[in-house]
């Protein structure tokens, strides 16, 4: 399977739930040494998956191995930036807004759907935000991807149905990761929802046990 984003903080807790439930697991990232196979743990991959060419090479080497064909994609590779409202909002921070939560999205999905098909049938898995269906002030642009990606899937769901691959996405509220934590130190962390929460969610929804389903926004929100 592959799994996008893989290094961040939702993506670590991703990729370990997998590894745990048997799964061969193929990691891109930006920068490293080429595709390397530890005896433990991910694939990793370098790949830039803003680019068609890096996209297709994730895609290529996650369906490499003919004993674990290629049967999974989770898109979590993304970004979020926060600033004024609409019409303080330069055009420029919209459209990247739109290229690094929707592109990868797009480009991933696109090269792995053929291999995906010819191994009979998977999942692919996107993850949206909470912020796509209840926006706040000041994220218009984040907000939009964030909904774009969920219209995306579900078109692929659509699509793909009678070919056998399901397609479904998450939405978590604000994710309780270090990075969050040192973004927002005051905020009430009780109320985020844990990565491996939300890791839970996304294997379920990739593994044959949610075979049923397919086209679902699936919210995952804290507890609090």
């Amino acid at each position: 399977m592959l799994v996008t984003g893989g290094t961040g903080g939702l993506g670590g807790a991703v990729t370990a739930a997998f590894l745990k439930a048997g799964w061969r697991v193929v990691v891109p990232e930006r920068e490293g040494g080429g595709a390397t196979a530890p005896a433990a743990g991910p694939v990793r991959v370098t790949a830039d998956l803003l680019d068609p060419a890096g996209a297709a090479r994730a895609v290529v080497v996650a369906a490499a191995e003919p004993a674990a064909p290629l049967r999974a994609v989770v898109n979590l590779v993304g970004g979020y930036a926060s600033g004024g409202l609409v019409h303080e909002t330069p055009i420029e921070e919209f459209d990247r807004m739109l290229r690094i939560n929707l592109r990868p999205t797009y480009l991933v999905t696109q090269a792995a759907l053929p291999h995906l098909v010819a191994a009979g049938g998977g999942a692919v898995v996107c993850v949206s935000a909470r912020a796509a269906v209840a926006p706040f002030p000041g994220a218009a642009g984040y907000a939009t991807a964030k909904a774009a990606v969920q219209a995306f899937a579900n078109a692929v769901a659509v699509e793909y149905r009678q070919r056998g691959v399901r397609c479904n996405t998450v939405l978590p509220s604000v994710i309780d990761t270090p990075a969050n934590r040192a973004a927002q130190p005051d905020a009430d962390h009780r109320r985020w929802v844990p990565p491996a929460e939300i890791a839970a969610v996304i294997r379920f929804l990739a593994s044959d046990e949610s075979a049923p389903t397919s086209g679902a926004g699936i919210p995952v929100y804290g507890r609090a």
